[in-house]
């Protein structure tokens, strides 16, 4: 069976986990000779209800958008994106269903996403994208723990590795 990756999905949230999993995102993307898309969900205005705790203004949410029109392109690096095919792309609403309409839309092969890594009670209560993702999506979906995986080298690894010569063992 062969494994037909064109399109690779990577939605962040600008946190320390997303950028985890940017890195597999970029070096997948680059294996595979797919387009990354990288996708940013800006939450709908909520209605400030009088037991709300939090609401957000339309001039909030605009300043939102803009900050994450001007912040996609840098996630991966200005280098990196003229070499490799990276689409841009800011949705409002459900973090979710945003994610789920832009990947059947765009017909993804792979969504690469970050854990938060959370546990116990704020897992239960705040849930989790990923884990939803990975329950919904029609494409498979790769999670990454904050916890950086020695598998993917960063610069300086990636320089360290290709300097080594590897020695055959004997049997």
């Amino acid at each position: 069976m062969a494994v037909d990756v064109r399109r690779i999905l990577f939605p962040t949230d600008f946190s320390d986990s997303a950028h985890s999993a940017q890195q597999y995102a970029k070096l997948l993307a680059e294996q595979f000779g797919a387009e990354l898309h990288l996708l940013h969900v800006v939450s709908e205005l909520t209605m400030p209800l009088a037991d709300s705790l939090w609401s957000m203004t339309d001039a909030e949410q605009q300043l939102r958008i803009k900050h994450a029109i001007r912040r996609l392109p840098e996630e991966v690096g200005v280098q990196w994106s003229k070499e490799y095919r990276t689409v841009c792309a800011v949705k409002v609403g459900h973090t979710v269903e945003e994610i789920m309409n832009y990947s059947n839309e765009h017909e993804i092969d792979l969504i690469v996403i970050g854990t938060h890594g959370m546990t116990g009670l704020s897992r239960l209560l705040l849930g989790s994208v990923a884990e939803k993702l990975v329950r919904l999506a029609t494409c498979p979906v790769l999670t990454v723990h904050p916890d950086e995986h020695r598998s993917v080298p960063n610069g300086e690894d990636k320089r360290r590795a290709s300097q080594q010569q590897t020695i055959p063992s004997r049997m």
